[in-house]
C-alpha cells in the first residue's frame, strides 16, 4: 500500500524549523522505569552492613569538633577524646528518621523536583579551579564565567539544578565568594541550586539568603537547596564540615554526607572493603544529621575514584567505580535513604575520546545503579581541575539521552504504531506514514551535537568536530538567554545582605592571595 506524505502546516521548512528550534524547557525530574543493577545478593548486603557496624562500634569515627562530640555524648554514644564509638542500635534508630524521599522547591514552582526512591535529578559539576572557555582556552575563571555556566544550566533541559561554584571565581575575594556564588545561582536560573559549605559561617550566610528568597517559615518544611559535607577518609569528619552540616540541618535543608574515596589510597585496595569503610563513614554522618535535628532531609553521599598504582593519580570511568556505584545503591536502599553519586567524570586534559569513554561508562553505571542526586553531571574533566564549556554542553545532552533510556519503553501508542505495519506492508517504508509524521520528534532521541550525516555532507559543511559544534551551540544558547527575573524587592534585599556581609568580612589581604 502506498502511503502519501501527510500535509502539515508550513511544509518542509516549517518542519525543519521545528526540528532545529532550541528546546530549553526543563525536563521533569526523572522517574526511572528500568530495572536496577544489583551485584550483591541479600547475604552480601548484610555482610557489608555487619562489617560497617563493627567498624562504627569497635574502630570508631573521629569527629574533630567539640560541639559534635558533646552532641554525641548527649545522644548516648561512647566518646573517647575525638573518637566516637557508635552502637549499631543507635545508628539504626537515628537513620530511620531520615525522609526516604522529598521534593526540592525551586524559585519557579514548575521546576520543583522529587528526590528519592525512583526519582532522580541531574546536577552540574562544581569546584573547578580552571575552565576551558568558549574558545577552548584553559584559564582562571571569573564571576562572569560562573554566570555563563549558570545560564547554560538554566537552558539545558536535562539539568535540574544550577549547582553553585561550577567554577571558582578568582576575581573575587575567597572569604566573600560564597555570597556572590549563591546570588549567581539564584539570579541566573530559577531551578533548585546548591549552597556553599566552605565554612559554618558561610553556610549560615547561604541559609540567610535562602530565607530572603523563599521566606524563613517556608524553609522549615520545604527543601530549596543542598549542602555537601565531605568526610576525610579514612573515618574522619572535621569541624568545618560538621559546622556547615549543623547550619543546614537546623533549617531542615538537605545535606550530602559524602566520604571522599580514593580507592587504594585512603581505603583498602578492595572493592567490597572500600564500600564497607565508605558505608560506615556515610552512616556516621547520616546519623549525626538526626542528632542535630530529627527528620532533617539527608542524602547518603560519596565521591568515588580509584587511584592508579603507577602514579597515585585518581582515575575515572574504571570498572571498580561502576561496581561500587551498584553496591552503594544497594546499601542506600537497604537503609531507605536517598543517595548521591558523581556522574560524567573525565580525567582527560581535553575533550577527547578518553573524556567521552570515561564519562559514558560512569553515566551508564549511575543510571542502572539507581542514583537519586546525580552530581557532576556536566563539564567535569582533568579530574575536576577544569570545567569545559564544550564538555558541559555535550554532557548535558548525554544526560538527556540517559534520561530517555531510564524512563523505559513507552507503550502509549503501541496499537497505533502496530497498525502502521498493516498499512505499509512488505517492501514499503514508514517515513510518510501519518503515525511517523505525528511522532517523528518524540519516537527516537535525535542528538543535536552528534553528526550522523554522510562524510561528504560533513566535509561540505566544514568538517566540524564535536568540540567546535558544542562551543557553537553554547554561543547560540547564550545569545538567546533570557534572565528569569528575581522579584524586585527580594533582589534588593539579597543585594543589601551581600553588601552588609562584604563590609563585615575582611577581604583585602585574601584578594591579593587568591590568584
Amino acid at each position: 500500500m502506498n502511503i502519501r506524505t501527510a500535509t502539515r502546516s508550513g511544509g518542509r521548512s516549517a518542519r525543519r524549523a521545528m526540528r532545529t528550534a532550541p528546546n530549553i524547557e526543563m525536563l521533569p525530574g526523572l522517574t526511572r522505569g528500568i530495572p536496577l543493577c544489583e551485584v550483591m545478593d541479600g547475604s552480601q548486603v548484610e555482610r557489608i552492613d555487619t562489617a560497617s557496624m563493627d567498624i562504627l562500634e569497635n574502630v570508631g569515627v573521629q569527629f574533630r569538633d567539640p560541639i559534635a562530640l558533646e552532641d554525641w555524648k548527649k545522644a548516648g554514644a561512647k566518646v573517647d577524646g575525638e573518637l566516637v564509638y557508635l552502637d549499631r542500635g543507635l545508628v539504626r534508630e537515628l537513620i530511620a528518621t531520615i525522609p526516604s524521599a522529598f521534593t526540592y522547591h525551586a524559585r519557579d514552582p514548575e521546576k520543583n523536583v522529587r528526590l528519592g526512591g525512583r526519582h532522580s535529578i541531574f546536577v552540574p559539576m562544581t569546584g573547578a579551579p580552571f575552565l576551558r572557555d568558549l574558545d577552548d582556552v584553559r584559564r582562571n575563571p571569573t564571576l562572569d564565567d560562573l554566570a555563563m555556566f549558570h545560564k547554560l544550566s538554566h537552558m539545558m533541559p536535562a539539568l535540574h539544578s544550577s549547582a553553585h561554584h561550577i567554577v571558582e571565581p578568582y576575581d573575587h575575594p575567597i572569604s566573600q565568594r560564597h555570597l556572590r556564588i549563591t546570588y549567581s545561582s539564584m539570579k541566573h536560573s530559577d531551578k533548585t541550586f546548591m549552597g556553599m559549605t566552605t565554612s559554618p559561617r558561610n553556610a549560615e550566610d547561604v541559609m540567610d539568603m535562602c530565607a530572603i528568597l523563599f521566606g524563613e517559615e517556608f524553609l522549615e518544611d520545604h527543601p530549596v537547596t543542598t549542602g555537601n559535607c565531605n568526610g576525610n577518609s579514612p573515618l574522619v569528619w572535621d569541624e568545618t564540615m560538621l559546622g556547615a552540616m549543623r547550619a543546614f540541618c537546623r533549617r531542615k535543608q538537605p545535606v550530602l554526607c559524602s566520604p571522599f574515596v580514593l580507592g587504594g589510597a585512603n581505603t583498602p585496595a578492595s572493592v567490597p572493603a572500600t564500600v564497607t569503610q565508605l558505608n560506615a563513614e556515610a552512616l556516621s554522618a547520616l546519623a549525626y544529621t538526626q542528632v542535630i535535628r530529627k527528620g532533617a532531609p539527608a542524602i547518603y553521599g560519596h565521591y568515588l575514584s580509584t587511584v592508579s598504582m603507577k602514579s597515585g593519580a585518581p582515575m575515572a570511568g574504571t570498572p571498580e567505580i561502576s561496581l561500587m556505584n551498584f553496591m552503594i545503591g544497594q546499601m542506600a536502599r537497604h537503609y531507605g535513604v536517598p543517595w548521591r553519586t558523581s556522574n560524567t567524570l573525565g580525567g582527560a586534559k581535553t575533550f577527547d575520546a578518553q573524556a567521552g569513554y570515561e564519562s559514558a561508562t560512569t553515566l551508564q553505571a549511575v543510571m542502572h545503579a539507581g542514583a537519586n542526586y546525580i552530581w557532576h553531571s556536566a563539564g567535569w574533566n582533568e579530574a575536576g581541575m577544569h570545567c569545559s564549556v564544550a564538555k558541559f554542553i555535550v554532557d548535558a545532552e548525554q544526560c538527556a539521552m540517559a534520561y530517555r533510556m531510564a524512563e523505559g519503553p513507552k507503550w502509549d501508542d503501541f496499537d497505533q504504531a502496530l497498525a502502521a505495519v498493516s498499512d505499509v506492508g512488505p517492501g514499503g517504508h514508514y517515513l510518510g506514514h501519518p503515525h511517523t509524521q505525528d511522532n517523528f520528534q518524540s519516537a527516537f532521541f535525535m542528538p543535536e551535537l552528534f553528526d550522523n550525516n554522510s562524510i561528504e555532507q560533513w566535509q561540505a559543511e566544514g568538517s566540524v568536530e564535536i568540540t567546535e559544534r558544542a562551543l557553537n551551540r553554547a554561543r547560540s544558547l547564550l545569545s538567546e538567554y533570557q534572565e528569569p527575573k528575581l522579584d524586585v524587592a527580594k533582589n534588593e534585599e539579597l543585594l543589601d545582605y551581600i553588601a552588609r556581609r562584604e563590609r563585615e568580612i575582611p577581604a583585602a589581604d585574601e584578594l591579593n592571595q587568591s590568584y
